[in-house]
């Protein structure tokens, strides 16, 4: 089995409804995003696929998020837009695109602070 990871990045403010703490009340961060994609095997040119194509496809996905007030998007309505409800957006999102490709997603890390993140996958 092969995989591959990218990073990328977008900031956003967000607000955590119900939580209680200090994470209601609205902030921002510079989320770190890292898309890791695998596949049993490698294609003729030696790769799984080239990294600027991923991160050109994850880019798409957090263009969608990017300086935004996350909480006002449809697809955080009635979810709270954690870390980990991002992850699944994310993925998701980038899931969707990367089919064309053969390429198969193993998971999605926003990273909140530099100590800090949330993984999806399915």
């Amino acid at each position: 089995m092969f995989e591959i990871l990218v990073r990328s990045q977008f900031s956003a403010a967000h607000q955590i409804r119900g939580y209680g703490g200090k994470c209601e009340v609205l902030h921002g961060h510079n989320w770190i995003i890292e898309a890791t994609a695998h596949n049993p095997d490698v294609g003729k040119d030696g790769m799984l696929m080239d990294f600027s194509e991923l991160k050109k496809k994850l880019n798409r996905v957090l263009e969608t998020l990017d300086h935004k007030f996350i909480n006002e998007l449809p697809e955080f309505k009635d979810i709270n837009p954690t870390s980990e409800n991002i992850a699944r957006f994310v993925f998701k999102k980038l899931k969707a695109l990367l089919e064309a490709e053969n390429v198969s997603l193993k998971s999605i890390s926003v990273w909140e602070t530099d100590t800090s993140c949330a993984t999806y996958f399915e």
